[in-house]
């Protein structure tokens, strides 16, 4: 899928500590109207508090931004990039961004919490920093758990097994009008990000990556992750297809398989009712997926200096809390994330909080006792998630799970070796 080559040994070999002043320009994703003023009220206020340094800023469109950045010359490359956590090896291959260790601050770093740093690390080098991590979680409706006799598990140590997860589901549609009482999203795509980041918890939670030693064969397709991506398929008959995104909300069912950026919308729905607890546990600890957008420095930056200001600007307490306290993200840096109103013990999320701060934080480290994982950190990523989500689309549809699995395992690693494994 990826032809082009990575680029020089050294890959911070393009970059220039610059001077520290004059202008310096950000890429940031093109989003909703609120997210980007937010954005644009960060850059300003650093400008304002650093006389020297003038940001030219530059929202780029989602679905031009990959691209853009991947066919930029050294001259037209961003000196400070915001960038989609589970590309970030794929960047760093390809020399679109460079190893920031030598320009944030040794605090900067060592208040990333350990998920973020997971994500953000490639080959022992960190490349980006976070505001915000995001986690899964099972959401559920109090009045209908109780009217059937369920009690949400309120760690990941008491998290329901799959065979126990099957019964819940059980009792639930014994009393739901349709029998079908679960959510799992199913109107975002499986065979879309949401795929990869919802659902690689299954096989991890199993017990397997879908990558090991450099390939998926042996992973991907072993019969763990087949037995495992099987049960998960064998809830299909207890699930609303939630066409309109509003199964939950609406009280249509009981129990939703769903990440943090639904809170908002969840509790406003439900109230009180509303309560939260683990992904099942299907043999080696319950496991959620953890990871999301970061910041940057670009690969041939010739003023890493004033990039590394930026960044050390944009983790400071008073802008994360005031991104993550918009957007109800959960913070990325230890300090923010113990001031969070929403994060941490005695708190409305106090569960999402324990999950990632218990992290593997990479599928190489999996052990039943840490719960957060980042999607695979390989400059293979695009092939990755387009093969694992045909494969879950294809099951969920009624597919073959071993059949499934194995051409997603086959097509992945002929695309790394087509790559030379990316080396």
């Amino acid at each position: 899928m990826l032809t082009s080559c990575s680029g020089t040994a050294d890959p911070s070999a393009r970059v220039d500590a610059g001077s520290g002043t004059g202008t310096i320009t950000v890429w940031a994703l093109d989003g909703q109207s609120a997210e980007n003023e937010a954005i644009q009220k960060i850059m300003d206020d650093f400008e304002k508090s650093n006389g020297d340094i003038t940001i030219d800023m530059q929202f780029i469109p989602a679905d031009q931004f990959t691209t853009a950045l991947q066919t930029a010359s050294d001259e037209e490359l961003p000196d400070v990039v915001e960038v989609d956590g589970p590309l970030i090896a794929n960047f760093a291959y390809l020399n679109r961004i460079a190893p920031i260790d030598d320009w944030v601050s040794k605090d900067t770093i060592e208040n990333q919490t350990a998920a973020i740093k997971g994500q953000n690390t490639v080959d022992g080098d960190l490349y980006a920093v976070g505001m915000m991590n995001s986690g899964l979680a099972m959401w559920g409706n109090k009045k209908l758990l109780d009217a059937a006799g369920v009690t949400m598990p309120s760690s990941a140590a008491d998290a329901w097994t799959a065979e126990e997860f099957s019964d819940v589901l059980d009792k639930l549609a014994a009393l739901d009008p349709d029998g079908r009482p679960f959510g799992l999203a199913e109107n975002n795509g499986f065979s879309t990000e949401y795929g990869i980041y919802a659902f690689a918890p299954v096989l991890w939670s199993a017990g397997t990556p879908l990558i090991e030693d450099g390939r998926a064969s042996g992973a991907l397709d072993s019969e763990t992750a087949v037995e495992a991506v099987e049960t998960w398929a064998s809830w299909r008959q207890y699930t609303d297809p939630d066409t309109d995104g509003v199964a939950f909300q609406s009280g249509r069912v009981a129990l939703n398989w769903m990440g943090n950026w639904l809170y908002p919308a969840y509790k406003e729905a439900l109230g009180d009712d509303l309560v939260v607890g683990p992904l099942p546990d299907f043999g080696q600890g319950a496991k959620t997926g953890s990871g999301t957008i970061a910041w940057s420095m670009g690969g041939a930056t010739k003023n890493a200096t004033a990039a590394g200001a930026l960044l050390d600007y944009l983790m400071s307490d008073e802008v994360v809390n005031e991104y993550t306290s918009a957007n109800g993200a959960p913070p990325a840096t230890t300090t923010a994330l113990t001031a969070s109103a929403l994060y941490g013990d005695g708190k409305p999320l106090a569960y999402l909080s324990a999950q990632l701060n218990s992290a593997c934080p990479t599928e190489d480290t999996l052990k039943v006792d840490c719960v957060a994982v980042s999607r695979p950190i390989t400059a293979g990523y695009p092939v990755v998630t387009a093969e694992f989500g045909k494969a879950l689309s294809a099951v969920w549809g009624g597919a073959d799970a071993a059949e499934s699995l194995s051409a997603a395992a086959r097509a992945i690693d002929r695309d790394f070796v087509d790559n030379d494994d990316y080396k």
